[in-house]
């Protein structure tokens, strides 16, 4: 069985796999092919992936004969073309924005699993790449706040009097906000957060930071820890808390999203506009709609003054460590389900994980989430 890793658009810096997960592949019998230049621009040359064992292919001939295919990002239709059927192709799909693609996977009879859908389960941890590619964006954000930012974070005794610390306010709390705290602590900054899940505030403390308590009654998390979409009171009420901690903070890093849906907007222009000039907000959901009025994807904003982030693609700013990481998310995934003794990849739908993030197999809608906002 070929296993095939193509290379990603110019615009993404990551890889889906790198040359030390290379030979573990091998060594489970599986044939392993990579596009060329797949890891160039990362220092990682053909030469290396070739020495390792695995075959150098054009993209055309390894989506032609890959049995599994994996990418970061999602095939396009004209890919499609080219794969054949009941293979499986392993990325992060989007399932719920690109309705074209997942019904073309569908009708084509090719399996997919989309790594946004990896249950957050202990059996599953290993190959949870939304929570290994969220950590690494919540330490890229911090540093690109930083470099934008004209204040240093921390505070410093110089000759000519103290310069106080940089306040940085993080609005949710998952795994890119406790990285962004801990990130901004580091460097030195006093920091505070806030979430709706109340049961999040001694992780905020045991990093150093302030939990900002804002009463907007009951809130809920789904069974995998996601927070649950507020109702319009609710935000209001938040918003309202959140006010006067905003127009004190000279960094906000929003990572707040709702699964499967649209991200909801937590800061106003009229919550920036009490906002200290040279202010830097960074908003981590930019690419599912965004929590900041106004801000942009793939654009940074100036409004009055303050500087809104929409960096859609923060792991990729540290793509050698992202894609090492999700490189092992993946081979972790494929090696669950490898027999290696029959050479068979075993897809079972009963599985509490493959039930999970399988989107498509054999003509049919899998994920259960999938299958309502299909019919």
């Amino acid at each position: 069985m070929k296993i095939f890793f193509p290379k990603e658009l110019d615009s993404e810096a990551r890889i889906s796999i790198t040359p030390d997960f290379l030979k573990k592949y091998i060594d489970s019998g599986l044939k392993v092919s990579v596009q060329t230049s797949i890891g160039l621009h990362l220092g990682f040359k053909d030469e290396i992936y070739k020495e390792l064992g695995a075959e150098i292919v054009d993209r055309k001939k390894g989506l032609k004969e890959g049995n599994i295919i994996c990418s970061v990002n999602k095939l396009s239709g004209e890919d499609l073309i080219d794969v054949k059927e009941n293979s499986l192709i392993v990325s992060f799909l989007d399932p719920f924005n690109d309705k074209g693609l997942v019904e073309d996977l569908k009708a084509k009879n090719i399996s997919s699993i989309s790594m946004e859908l990896i249950p957050r389960t202990t059996r599953a941890q290993k190959m949870d790449a939304l929570s290994s590619q969220a950590n690494l964006g919540g330490y890229a954000a911090v540093l690109i706040a930083s470099n934008i930012l004209s204040k240093s974070f921390p505070m410093m005794m110089t000759a000519a009097g103290t310069i106080s610390p940089s306040k940085v306010f993080v609005v949710g709390v998952g795994v890119a906000g406790l990285q962004a705290i801990a990130t901004a602590k580091r460097l030195g900054a006093k920091v505070e957060a806030f979430d709706t899940r109340p049961v999040v505030e001694e992780q905020v403390k045991s990093l150093g930071a302030r939990f900002v308590k804002i009463d907007i009654g009951e809130t809920e998390e789904t069974s995998q820890g996601y927070a649950k979409e507020l109702t319009a009171e609710q935000i209001d009420l938040q918003r309202a808390g959140m006010k006067k901690v905003c127009s004190n903070s000279d960094v906000i890093i929003t990572t707040a999203q709702v699964f499967g849906r649209k991200a909801p907007i937590i800061i106003t222009s009229e919550m920036i506009e009490d906002m200290n000039p040279g202010s830097v907000i960074v908003d981590m959901a930019v690419g599912t709609g965004g929590n900041v009025e106004g801000s942009k994807p793939n654009e940074n904003v100036d409004l009055n003054g303050i500087t809104i982030v929409g960096n859609t693609n923060l792991p990729g700013e540290v793509a050698v460590h992202a894609s090492q990481v999700y490189s092992a998310n993946i081979f972790n995934l494929i090696d669950e389900f490898w027999d290696q003794k029959n050479s068979i990849l075993e897809i079972t739908t009963s599985d509490e994980i493959l039930s999970g993030c399988l989107v498509t197999h054999k003509g049919e809608f899998v994920n259960s989430i999938v299958k309502e906002r299909y019919s």
